[in-house]
């Protein structure tokens, strides 16, 4: 029994362990993040900006920054009002009017010989079934896409590079690009810990009945 009591504590320690630690030494990935404005506060795009179609009146931001996944990714800074970035773009008729906020991010999280533009916002007006990507084709050209399709720069900013893995000393490792959409590490880990405990638990509860008939 002694021995019982003490594995199921020292195995869901084991697992959290295992659950919160990342590669080692692994900071995250250098790319820009998707963000859509609703109430006053940014939210992490369910969708990639060549599938979102907004609509008229919307707000939408891109953050160049290093990022462990979407949980930890940097939002769009300074103020965000549709009203201000788009007051001197009349409607049109067959056309909507998209207000984006481009954040080139900061110096530290800036490739290696590159420094960051200002921020800055654009209205992008466009056909009203223009795609995210469409609306900031038309304002924040030149962009440039990898062969999987993941945006890499805006503006031409960054000149070079595409969703690389950042270490902690600032070191680079190219990876396909950042895992925004995926479960991260602690999820499914998390998900084994607790099948874990419940074995151990009914494992415990049987010996110990077995322990009173006896």
């Amino acid at each position: 029994m002694t021995a019982v009591r003490r594995t199921v504590p020292a195995l869901l320690a084991t697992l959290l362990l295992l659950g919160s630690a990342g590669p080692a030494g692994a900071a995250g990935y250098r790319y820009w993040s998707f963000w859509e404005r609703a109430g006053g506060h940014w939210t992490y795009a369910t969708q990639g900006p060549s599938l979102a179609r907004p609509d008229d009146g919307a707000v939408q931001g891109f953050r160049f920054a290093v990022s462990a996944d979407s949980a930890d990714a940097s939002r769009p800074r300074g103020t965000a009002d549709f009203d201000t970035i788009c007051a001197g773009t009349p409607a049109k008729s067959g056309t909507k009017r998209v207000a984006l906020v481009l954040d080139f991010g900061t110096g530290a999280d800036a490739p290696s010989g590159e420094t960051p533009p200002g921020r800055r916002t654009a209205c992008a007006r466009v056909p009203s079934d223009a795609t995210s990507a469409d609306a900031l084709a038309a304002v924040a050209k030149p962009l440039r896409y990898d062969a999987n399709a993941l945006l890499c720069a805006i503006a031409g900013y960054p000149a070079k590079g595409c969703g690389e893995q950042v270490t902690a000393r600032g070191a680079t490792k190219e990876k396909s690009g950042p895992r925004d959409s995926g479960p991260s590490l602690g999820l499914p880990i998390g998900a084994g810990a607790v099948a874990l405990l419940a074995a151990a638990a009914a494992w415990q509860a049987r010996r110990r009945r077995r322990d009173e008939s006896g």
